[in-house]
């Protein structure tokens, strides 16, 4: 978290990813890998922080809430 309270980077890289369409399975991950440099496991890791995160969903309120929506009907389904 930075001192303004804005989203690192990195950070609003990942959201802007999530936010994006793919064309087939596996495109997601290899641009993670070869875009932001990171590994889909970071990736999704850093993404599970941000779906809680008040700045995250300033940042990108639908991406952030369609995240939160299939998270709890996966929750739920369990």
């Amino acid at each position: 978290m930075t001192d303004e309270g804005r989203l690192t980077a990195a950070e609003a890289a990942v959201l802007a990813y999530e936010g994006r369409t793919w064309p087939g399975p596996g495109a997601k991950e290899r641009a993670v890998r070869e875009a932001l440099g990171m590994t889909p496991v970071r990736y999704y890791q850093l993404l599970n922080a941000l779906m809680d995160d008040p700045r995250a969903l300033a940042h990108a309120p639908g991406t952030v809430n369609r995240l939160r929506r299939i998270r709890d009907a996966q929750r739920a389904r369990r």
